[in-house]
Order: C-alpha cells, then sequence, then structure tokens
C-alpha cells in the first residue's frame, strides 16, 4: 500500500505577513502566534531578520524561551555581501545571533539581478551562494535556501537558474525553496520548472513560495506540491507585501481534504478557523468574512431555494463539511429569503417554532424582514436584533426594560476638547432609573448611562463589552441629511452578537443597535438580579 505523502508546512506569517499593509504585530503578538502554530503541528515558524529592528531583536531573545513541541524557528537573511567573506559578514553573524536552529537564507537565482541588483558577475553570485549556505552548515544550522525570483529566473535563463540551486547544493542546503517573488506566475509555468528542478536534482528536498500578484498563489502552491514539493511556505489569511502571500487557510484543507495529503491532524484542522481569525485580531484588522474555508460567509447560504436545498442536503451547496475546518454553516435573513431560511435561522438561535405558528405569522416576519431592508436595514451581519424582532413577532419576548427617553448633550467651547454627557430613564418590573453619564462621544456616554441604569437590576451586565461599531451612509447623494445604518457586534466573553439600527439621526440609529444589544445579552442571561 502506497503511504500517503506527508507535507511540511512552513509559515512565515511573523515576517512576510507582517511586511502587509496595515498588518502590525506586537511581540506578544508574535510569541502568541507562534505558539499557537505549534500546537496545530506545523513544522517551521519563521520569525523575521535578526537585528531589522528592536522588536526583532527582543522576540528572537524571548521565542528561545519557548518551549516549542512541533516547530522549529527560523531566522531570515541574505546571503553574503560581495564584499565580504562569510566569517567576516555582519547579516551571517546575525543569523547565527538569533540562536535558532533554523536559518533561512534568500540568494539570487535570475542573472538579471546578479548583474542589476547585486553588482556582481553572475558567476561570483554562485559562489557566494554556496559559501554562505557552508559557513551556516558549519555552524550547525538546518539552512534553507530561498531562490528568489526562481520562475522568472528560469525563463530568462534555465541553466543559470538551475546553476544558482546547484550552488546551493554544493554548499550543503538542506532544502530547496523555489520563490515566485514578483507573483505573476500562473499554474502550468510554475509546474514546468518544478517538474525541470525536480528532474535536475531528483534527490533535493524542495519546497515553494509564492506570493498572489496575479491571484494564483494558492493554486500555484498545490501545482508545485504536485510536481514535487513537499514543503510549503505562506502566511495565515495570505497577509504579505502588496496583494500578499499565499494563504495557508486555503493551502491546507486543499491539500489535505481534495488532494489526500497528510497535513494537519484533524483535530488541528479543525482549528483552522479559530486560528485565522486569532490572527486578524492580533493583526488588528477586520477577519475577511470572504475568506475560503474560514471565512465567516465561507458557508454562508441567504437565497431561499440554496437554503431549503442545504436543509435536506448540505452537499448540494457546501463542497466540505465546514466543522472539517471549524467552521459552521450559517443561514442568512434578508429581502432574497424565504420561509425555509426563517425557520432554520429560529432554529440556530435556539427560537423554537412549534407546530402552532401559522404560516402566515411566519409570512409576517418574512414581509417585515423584506421592508425594513427596504429601508436600510441589514440583518446579514446583526443576527441578535433579528432575533430579538422574531421573538417580539411571536409574542415570546420578555421586556427587560422599557426606554422612557433620553439625550444627549454635546458641547465644545473654542479650541478646548468636546464634552458629551448622556441622561436615560428607564423602568424595570415598575422601578425607573434616571441616571447620566459622560463619555467621549454620545454613543460611548449612552452606552455609560444605559449601564448604569441597569446595573442595579442586572449586575451581570458588566459582563457585555462592544467590540465593533461601523457605520454606512445609505444614500450619499442626500449628504450630511442622509440615512445612515449602525452595525455593532457586542461580546460577553464567550460569544459574541450583531446588532442593527437605521435612521436618518445616527445618534438614533446608534441607540437602536446599542439597545438591541442589551436586550439581546439579558435574553441569554436571563433576569440574574
Amino acid at each position: 500500500m502506497t503511504a500517503v505523502p506527508r507535507i511540511t508546512l512552513y509559515d512565515t506569517t511573523l515576517r512576510d505577513g507582517a511586511q502587509g499593509e496595515k498588518v502590525s504585530f506586537s511581540v506578544e503578538d508574535m510569541l502568541r502566534i507562534a505558539r499557537r502554530l505549534d500546537e496545530l503541528g506545523f513544522a517551521y515558524i519563521e520569525g523575521g531578520w535578526p537585528g531589522a529592528n528592536p522588536r526583532a531583536v527582543e522576540f528572537f531573545a524571548r521565542a528561545r524561551k519557548l518551549k516549542l513541541k512541533h516547530a522549529k524557528l527560523a531566522a531570515f537573511g541574505s546571503t553574503r555581501h560581495a564584499k565580504h567573506k562569510p566569517a567576516a559578514d555582519p547579516n551571517l553573524a546575525g543569523l547565527l545571533a538569533a540562536k535558532t536552529p533554523v536559518v533561512t537564507i534568500f540568494g539570487k537565482t535570475w542573472d538579471l539581478h546578479a548583474r542589476e541588483a547585486l553588482r556582481v558577475p553572475p558567476k561570483q553570485n554562485l559562489e557566494m551562494i554556496a559559501d554562505s549556505v557552508a559557513f551556516l552548515k558549519a555552524a550547525g544550522r538546518e539552512v534553507m535556501f530561498d531562490a528568489e525570483h526562481f520562475f522568472d529566473g528560469y525563463r530568462a535563463n534555465p541553466a543559470y537558474a538551475l546553476a544558482a540551486l546547484g550552488a546551493a547544493l554544493d554548499g550543503g542546503a538542506d532544502w530547496l525553496v523555489l520563490c515566485e517573488t514578483n507573483g505573476g506566475k500562473l499554474p502550468h509555468e510554475v509546474s514546468d520548472a518544478v517538474r525541470a528542478v525536480r528532474a535536475a536534482y531528483p534527490l533535493a528536498r524542495l519546497g515553494i513560495h509564492t506570493h498572489n500578484d496575479s491571484d494564483c498563489a494558492v493554486a500555484n502552491s498545490l501545482a508545485a506540491v504536485i510536481d514535487g514539493c513537499t514543503q510549503v511556505q505562506g502566511t495565515i489569511n495570505g497577509y504579505g507585501e502588496r496583494s500578499g502571500n499565499a494563504n495557508l487557510c486555503s493551502i491546507i484543507p486543499n491539500l489535505q481534504l481534495k488532494l489526500g495529503y497528510r497535513v494537519l491532524s484533524p483535530a488541528n484542522l479543525a482549528r483552522l478557523t479559530e486560528t485565522s481569525r486569532l490572527v486578524s485580531e492580533l493583526a488588528n484588522l477586520a477577519h475577511n468574512r470572504m475568506l475560503p474555508y474560514v471565512g465567516s460567509s465561507a458557508f454562508a447560504h441567504k437565497a431561499g431555494i440554496h437554503v431549503s436545498a442545504v436543509q435536506r442536503h448540505p452537499e448540494t451547496y457546501e463542497h466540505i463539511r465546514p466543522e472539517l475546518v471549524g467552521n459552521r454553516q450559517r443561514v442568512l435573513v434578508s429581502d432574497q429569503s424565504g420561509r425555509s431560511n426563517l425557520v432554520h435561522k429560529a432554529q440556530e438561535l435556539g427560537i423554537g417554532l412549534g407546530d402552532d405558528v401559522s404560516p402566515e405569522a411566519l409570512g409576517t416576519v418574512l414581509n417585515q424582514v423584506k421592508d425594513l431592508e427596504a429601508s436600510g436595514y441589514q440583518f446579514e451581519g446583526a443576527e441578535a436584533s433579528f432575533a430579538l424582532m422574531l421573538r417580539r413577532a411571536l409574542g415570546t419576548m420578555k421586556t427587560h426594560f422599557t426606554l422612557a427617553g433620553f439625550r444627549v448633550v454635546n458641547e465644545k467651547f473654542g479650541n478646548g476638547e468636546p464634552y458629551c454627557e448622556a441622561t436615560v430613564k428607564v423602568s424595570v418590573g415598575g422601578n425607573t432609573a434616571h441616571t447620566a453619564a459622560e463619555g467621549n462621544g454620545p454613543v460611548n456616554a449612552l452606552d455609560n448611562a444605559l449601564r448604569k441604569a441597569l446595573r442595579k437590576f442586572y449586575p451581570t451586565i458588566r459582563l457585555l463589552e462592544l467590540t465593533d461599531y461601523k457605520v454606512r451612509v445609505l444614500n450619499e447623494k442626500e449628504g450630511t441629511a442622509a440615512r445612515v445604518r449602525v452595525l455593532m457586534e457586542f461580546s460577553d466573553g464567550e460569544s459574541t452578537w450583531g446588532t442593527v439600527g437605521c435612521s436618518t439621526n445616527i445618534v438614533e440609529a446608534s441607540w437602536q443597535a446599542l439597545v438591541d444589544g442589551f436586550d439581546y445579552f439579558l435574553c441569554r442571561r436571563g433576569r440574574n438580579r
């Protein structure tokens, strides 16, 4: 029986991914990501370029204390400078000073780069590759040779590109990593070059490193594996310079679930979505809901006919079971919904629709959704607001508090700081609370005042946290008089939910979403006075 091939994962999120626009990791973030990747079973984690900045210095110093069980930490740098011998080269010295078990160095494999970028004869470039690798190997390091611009170099001068790989092997390189640095190649071009390398160096261990400038990074990585590469480099969520790197969150399930390679254990594969969202959070970026496999929309169904079908047979509109990658099926409620959407969504939200709920009642709710969306509401990201609306329509909604009124005062004098205060009056079970609170803006002031009013009735309200706030102008031609939609996201430390408000008054729209967030929390927690 033929053994199932195993693919080695090499993550460069902390280096290549961190070079992406708007991506920012602290040292603590980097250490946390490294621990998570190790838990998942990654073989290599690239930590960055030692000495490039104080953050890199601190990371490598602290990373030495990590008790990694599976992964090896790699330091990244280049071959020696043309003016230096290996033993006197500051870059190579810095790589050794990082004290990582693995060193990854990149070198030029395109003769154009040797002549124009390094300004050395192509033959001297080959010598720089060989003796740099040999120096690091002599120091006891496992050495990855990143063949920079390999595919462009192979197209321009195949003999020289292959000779550069041969020089790295002569120096003792453990891996030859073929880099599609400019990100412009298509899968058939990658396949042709990988097959040529495999034919020239049949015993070499090959890796692939691609960029996404032509939106083919994942496809190119898969093509390279099919043709002989056994190591894949990439980043979580495809973060990286320009259009990004190859997205490991797509590559891993494609290799394992579609092509049959061994990559991660099933249990760790089921943590992929969670890991994707963790890295987004640490990068201080909103998670891309449209990501394949791990995005919140990857298994979301909106059209009524789709929902009806997936309820009977999920495979009608789902290419895998979402649970395999830690994701879940979602049914969206919108003006394109049918009754099946409402039934499924109610079940998903834990709202029982018994036999006594008439089709007419469901039709009324469906029409209400369509009317509200026509006026600017959107429930795709506001499932909590939909759940509350459904409970009210079915007569199962408990009244946790009733608003008597609110007022917001926003003042600014001269060049001073603005001052904002909100007053809220609510009643709970016949008891009235009238409170005021300051805030750094009207929404923050309203949030503080409402919490203050409800805290004595519902002590657990302290667990509620606003985690995201978005405003969308709906009819921009109206200028500052335009209707706006406010989406809020809340968390109680265990789960998250979204709410929506819509009005020509941004404070009123925010208040609607805010109140729904509090109401949904109390529905989940109960009165618990």
